[in-house]
C-alpha cells in the first residue's frame, strides 16, 4: 500500500497534535518529517508523470462542455444542427453503405417524407414510436424525421423475440412501430394493437401500412412542428438490460445524443478529413450516438454496415479509405482468429475507439493490425461516468486527472459491501471513497446544470430512482450508480473489475439473468431454475449456464432448445445446463446461485449431469468436449 493511502492531508495537523502531546515536538519531527517528504515527493512524481496525459484529457472534456453549452444557449437541439449543416454543404457525403453514397441533401428528404407520412397520420409531440431494423442509412433518417414534430423513436434491439420485444413496445408506450421486412415475423408474433409500418418486403398482413409506397407519395419539404423542439426535449429511448429485470428504456434527450456526438469529436481529435467505420448496431449509443452522431451534427463521413464481419473489417476500412475504426471487445477476439492476411496492414487507420478489449489480446490486436492508438471508452447510455483512455494504457478504460484534489472529482469510486453492492459509509453517514487499487463501485455526481453530469433516467421512474444514492461526498449531493465495480491505480488510471448483480455479458451485450431464468422456468415446464454466467477459458464475458430442476429427466432437450431460440435473443440462451435434483434456498426463498457459478461447468469435479448447446439441441458435456472448448476446439 503507498504512502498516499496512509496519510490523509486533512488528518496530518491532527495527527501531528496529538503525537507532541504524548511524546514531544522533537521526536514527532524526527520521525513525521522525513515521512511527509516521501510522501510529498511521491505525489508530485505522480503529477508530474501523468500532467500530459491530464492536461490533454481535461483540455478535451473542455471543449466538450463548451460546445454543448453553446448549443444550450442557443436551444439548438439534433433537428435544428443538422439544418444548419445542411445550409453549409448539402451536397457533402456523410453515410457509405455498400456501393450507396448518402449526402445531407439524401438525409434531409429522406427525414422530410418520414415526418410528412407521421404528420398527415395525426403524430404529435412527445408521442413514441417504435424502430425495429437492421443497420443502413433509413434506420438513422427514420428517427431524424419523427424528431422533426417532436416525436420519440425507441429503438428496438433487432435480437429480441417473444416476451421481451412486447415489453420494449409496452414499457415505451409506442403508438406505432416501423421495421424492416426482415423483423416482419417477429413482429407480427409479438404485437397486436398498435400501427405498424413495413418497410421492404411483400405486405402480407392487411394492418400493416406500406411504408415504401407512403415514403414514395410524401412531400420532401420539411413540416413545421405544431410546437417547438428545445435542447432539453426527448428524442430516443434507447434500451438497456440494466443489472435486473427486462431491459429497460434509458430516456436519450436531445442534449444528450450532442454531447455524445461531441464526445467522439472532441476526445478522439476528429478532423473533417476524417472517414469512420461503424460496423456496430444501430440501437445502441455507440454505433447510433457515437458513431452515426459525428455525421448528423459534424459532416463527418461515416461508413455503415450491416452486421458486423471479422474477415472484412480491415477490407472495408481499405476500401473506404477509413481512418477511425470502431469496435467492441469481441469483434477485436473475432478479427484476430481469422487467419492472417497480408492486407491487414494495408489500411489508414490512425486508431479505434470502443470497449471491451481484453487486456490479454491488446497487444496482439495491435501488433497484428498496427493500429496507431486505441482508445478505450467506458460509458453508461443513460448515466454520467463517460471517460476514455486516450494514451494507449493496455486495459485501462479511463483515468482521473492526478494534478486536482480527488474532492473535484465528478466521478468516484467507492467502498461497498461486495454481499449487497450497497455503499459502505463512514460515521459521518457519506461514501468513503476507494485507495487505489481497491475495487469498489464506481459513481457520478450529478449536476442538472452541466449537460455532462446530469441523469435522465429511464422511462419508468421506479428504475431510475434505483439507479441513485444520496449523501453521496455532502449531505444533499446524488449520484449516478454504475453497476461497474472498478479500480484506480496511483496514477489515476481506472480499470474494470466486474458487475455487480446479476447481469453477465455476451457476444458483446447485458445478459439479464432475471429476464432469462423466467424465459427458461416457462419453457421447461415452469421448473425452478437459475441462470448465471460462467468463464469460459479466455473469451470474452461469460456464457450463460442454467441449472434446472428435473429430477426425473423428463426435459425434451431439442423442444426445450427450439423454444428458447423463439424467446430469446442468441446471445442471451444459455450455452451449458446443469441438471439438479433441488435448488438450495435463502431465508426469503431466493434461489442461491454463488456456489453454482464457482463450481462453473467442469465435468471432472462436478457430479451432476452437464450439457452443452449443440446445433439445434443440448448434448452430454463429457470430460473430453470440456478438454476442447479449453483448447478451443469447440466453439461456443
Amino acid at each position: 500500500m503507498n504512502l498516499n493511502s496512509l496519510i490523509l492531508p486533512a488528518s496530518i495537523p491532527v495527527l501531528i497534535g496529538v503525537l507532541i502531546y504524548f511524546i514531544g515536538f522533537k521526536w514527532v519531527f524526527l520521525t513525521t518529517v522525513p515521512l511527509l517528504v516521501v510522501w510529498k515527493r511521491r505525489r508530485i512524481f505522480i503529477i508530474l508523470r501523468t500532467l500530459p496525459r491530464d492536461i490533454r484529457f481535461v483540455y478535451r472534456i473542455g471543449r466538450i462542455v463548451t460546445r454543448t453549452k453553446r448549443h444550450e444557449k442557443s436551444n439548438m437541439n439534433v433537428v435544428s444542427i443538422f439544418r444548419q449543416q445542411l445550409a453549409l454543404d448539402p451536397d457533402r457525403p456523410i453515410y457509405l453503405f455498400g456501393e450507396s453514397v448518402w449526402t445531407r441533401q439524401d438525409v434531409e428528404e429522406y427525414s422530410n417524407r418520414v415526418a410528412n407520412i407521421f404528420n398527415g397520420d395525426g403524430f404529435k409531440k412527445s408521442d413514441v414510436v417504435g424502430l425495429m431494423m437492421s443497420n443502413r442509412p433509413e434506420f438513422i433518417c427514420t428517427w431524424l424525421g419523427l424528431a422533426k414534430l417532436g416525436i420519440v423513436t425507441a429503438l428496438i434491439n433487432t435480437n429480441l423475440r417473444g416476451m421481451s420485444l412486447k415489453h420494449c413496445i409496452k414499457s415505451a408506450e409506442c403508438k406505432a412501430i416501423i421495421f424492416s421486412d426482415d423483423m416482419k415475423d417477429f413482429i407480427l408474433e409479438a404485437l397486436e394493437d398498435i400501427d405498424m409500418y413495413q418497410s421492404g418486403g411483400e405486405i402480407t398482413v392487411d394492418k400493416v401500412k406500406d411504408f415504401d409506397s407512403l415514403l414514395e407519395r410524401a412531400s420532401t419539404d420539411c413540416p413545421e412542428p405544431n410546437d417547438p423542439i428545445m435542447y432539453t426535449d426527448k428524442l430516443l429511448y434507447i434500451f438497456t438490460s440494466g443489472t435486473t429485470g427486462l431491459p429497460k428504456a434509458a430516456i436519450l434527450p436531445h442534449s444528450r445524443y450532442i454531447l455524445a456526438a461531441m464526445a467522439t469529436m472532441s476526445l478522439m481529435n476528429v478532423q473533417q478529413s476524417d472517414i469512420i467505420y461503424n460496423p456496430l448496431p444501430l440501437y445502441h449509443t455507440a454505433g447510433g450516438g457515437l458513431g452515426a452522431g459525428p455525421a448528423l451534427l459534424e459532416g463527418i463521413k461515416t461508413v455503415l454496415r450491416v452486421k458486423f464481419s471479422a474477415s472484412s473489417y480491415i477490407t472495408d476500412c481499405i476500401k473506404y479509405k477509413c481512418t477511425i475504426g470502431q469496435y467492441i471487445g469481441e469483434m477485436c477476439r473475432y478479427m484476430l482468429a481469422v487467419a492472417p492476411k497480408p492486407t491487414d496492414t494495408e489500411h489508414n487507420l490512425k486508431f479505434m475507439i470502443g470497449n471491451g478489449l481484453r487486456p490479454a489480446i491488446w497487444g496482439a490486436f495491435v501488433r497484428r493490425f498496427e493500429i496507431p492508438c486505441v482508445t478505450e471508452v467506458y460509458g453508461a447510455t443513460e448515466g454520467n461516468v463517460n471517460i476514455a483512455n486516450l494514451d494507449n494504457k493496455i486495459g485501462a478504460v479511463g483515468c482521473l486527472p492526478q494534478f486536482l484534489p480527488r474532492s473535484l472529482f465528478p466521478m468516484a469510486i467507492i467502498r461497498i459491501n461486495p454481499e449487497t453492492d450497497e455503499p459502505v459509509r463512514g460515521p459521518d453517514g457519506l461514501c468513503i471513497r476507494c485507495d487505489p487499487d481497491e475495487p469498489g463501485m464506481f459513481v457520478g455526481l450529478i449536476k442538472n446544470n452541466d449537460p455532462s453530469r446530469q441523469f435522465h433516467g429511464y422511462v419508468n421512474k421506479a428504475e431510475t430512482k434505483k439507479k441513485v444514492i444520496q449523501d453521496v461526498f455532502k449531505k444533499g449531493d446524488s449520484a449516478f450508480v454504475s453497476g461497474d465495480v472498478m479500480v484506480m491505480d496511483e496514477l489515476g488510471y481506472i480499470y474494470f473489475k466486474d458487475r455487480s448483480g446479476d447481469t453477465f455479458r455476451w457476444k458483446g451485450e447485458n445478459v439479464s439473468t432475471s429476464e432469462v431464468e423466467a424465459v427458461v422456468a416457462t419453457v421447461a415446464g415452469l421448473r425452478d431454475c437459475t441462470v448465471y454466467g460462467v468463464k469460459v477459458a479466455d473469451l470474452d464475458g461469460k456464457a450463460g449456464m442454467a441449472a434446472l430442476v428435473d429430477p426425473k429427466e423428463e426435459l425434451d432437450f431439442e423442444t426445450f432448445a427450439l423454444a428458447l431460440d423463439k424467446s430469446l435473443p442468441f446471445y442471451a440462451r444459455p450455452v451449458f445446463l446443469r441438471i439438479l435434483n433441488s435448488i438450495e434456498l435463502t431465508g426469503t426463498f431466493k434461489m442461491k446461485k454463488v456456489t453454482l457459478q464457482t463450481q462453473g461447468f467442469d465435468p471432472n469435479e462436478i457430479k451432476d449431469k452437464l450439457y452443452i448447446r449443440q446445433g439445434p439441441t443440448y448434448v452430454p458435456l463429457t470430460p473430453e468436449v470440456y478438454s476442447s472448448i479449453l483448447d478451443g476446439k469447440v466453439k461456443i
